[in-house]
């Protein structure tokens, strides 16, 4: 696209002193008449470029000249810079890079302080992000997607009209019409698999406001814990939970009382804990926890 063209020799022109028009043309495979075109229309914009003839010439910008980066807080910045690097831990393209590049002239770089440092990706990096640029093409050029989706209930093929791309509850997921069960879905990319760009476009849908919150995909079947722990596990309760998420009893054991949105997410995490945890309810999860024993000594007999 014309305006990637023209971005791109703005950047390649702040980095460097100097490039001929043919060396341009080559990089972008491109005709020099276009390239030529390219520098009226940069010009035209208000950029200040130099061209010069002969042995030694070629198109430079003017010293000095760079974005004003003084539009941001060094504060400001640097958060900009901290989020852009979590990006970046999830995409192909540098983002941060390019923002750098854009505010930085010949003679004044300007540097990312690691203060804050983000990781948006998982166990699955090069899968997750292979996903999540297959979706962002597929939300910019409207296009369905279609998956193979495991739950606690099975497997199913699905398609849907991607929305949002979303991190929330440490994790990924796609938002959008699913158009298998005709409603609005949210749906985890580490249980998306054999993910397919269609070729059927569809016409974006006006999303209820009631949909876009999320918090709600979550609470409409609360069950709930209450447990007892070993102080031992008390880094994972302070960790997972808060500090204030738990009573200390007169034996020392903690006492935890909270809501899970499913009951396979509320089965994992306490059978996690192995033999640190006493169950008080749900009953359900109390006997699930017997059986599974049962069957796992039975296993090693």
């Amino acid at each position: 696209m014309k305006i990637d063209r023209l971005i791109g020799i703005i950047t390649i022109l702040l980095q460097q002193d100097k490039i001929t028009a043919p060396e341009l043309a080559a990089r972008f495979e491109v005709s020099r008449r276009t390239i030529n075109r390219d520098i009226e229309d940069i010009c035209k914009a208000g950029i200040p470029l130099i061209t010069s003839q002969g042995y030694g010439g070629g198109i430079s910008i003017a010293d000095g000249y760079k974005i004003d980066k003084s539009l941001f807080t060094e504060e400001e910045l640097q958060t900009i810079l901290a989020g852009l690097k979590g990006i970046d831990t999830v995409s192909r393209a540098s983002h941060q890079t390019k923002l750098l590049d854009k505010l930085s002239s010949k003679e004044h770089r300007v540097c990312a302080k690691d203060t804050i440092i983000i990781d948006l990706a998982s166990h699955y990096q090069i899968p997750l992000t292979q996903k999540i640029e297959t979706i962002k093409q597929a939300i910019a050029t409207q296009n369905i997607i279609s998956f193979q989706y495991y739950y606690q209930k099975g497997e199913q093929r699905r398609k849907v009209e991607p929305y949002h791309l979303v991190f929330k509850w440490s994790a990924w997921y796609v938002f959008g019409y699913c158009l298998d069960r005709m409603d609005y879905r949210l749906f985890k990319l580490n249980r998306l698999w054999d993910l397919a760009l269609s070729d059927k476009t569809y016409s974006r849908r006006t999303v209820p406001e009631d949909k876009l919150n999320f918090e709600s995909y979550f609470a409409s079947s609360r069950i709930h814990l209450k447990a007892l722990f070993s102080p031992t596990a008390k880094y994972r309760l302070i960790e997972e939970y808060g500090i204030d998420s738990f009573s200390t009893q007169e034996n020392g054991e903690l006492l935890l009382e909270q809501d899970f949105a499913s009951y396979e997410n509320m089965r994992e995490w306490v059978f996690s804990f192995g033999d640190l945890v006493r169950i008080l309810e749900p009953d359900d999860l109390r006997v699930d926890r017997y059986r599974s024993a049962k069957a796992v000594l039975e296993m090693d007999v």
